[in-house]
């Protein structure tokens, strides 16, 4: 998990069907040592990992990835100089323990990840 070591939640709110968070990042984590020493960039596998995680939260129950039908990475993250990210994710039961999910990176004017996907 990624929650509480690599990012912390500052605020969220859930409403039928859709979860929002602000997260912020902790730019001393040593994972930006090798990704990448002088200019700190979020790995894509750890936006989708919050985005599980998320999911997770709002379902209460552990989450997997089953299919990913659009992964968008659009603005790469630097934890330095954009530390708090908004995560946004929305979801729908398709079938029994089947949900399609729609979420998104953001902060103020900028996207930096869009998904979809099925999570059981």
């Amino acid at each position: 998990m990624l929650a509480g070591n690599f990012y912390t939640v500052t605020a969220q709110q859930q409403d039928a069907g859709q979860i929002s968070t602000t997260i912020e990042l902790n730019a001393s984590h040593p994972i930006f040592g090798g990704h990448f020493p002088e200019q700190p960039v979020v790995p894509g596998v750890c936006m989708m990992q919050t985005i599980t995680e998320v999911l997770a939260t709002a379902l209460q129950k552990p989450v997997k990835l089953q299919k990913a039908t659009q992964m968008k990475f659009l603005t790469m993250i630097d934890p330095v100089k954009q530390p708090q990210v908004d995560v946004t994710v929305s979801y729908k039961e398709e079938a029994e323990g089947l949900w399609k999910v729609t979420a998104s990176l953001k902060r103020d004017d900028k996207t930096f990840m869009k998904f979809q996907g099925l999570f059981n």
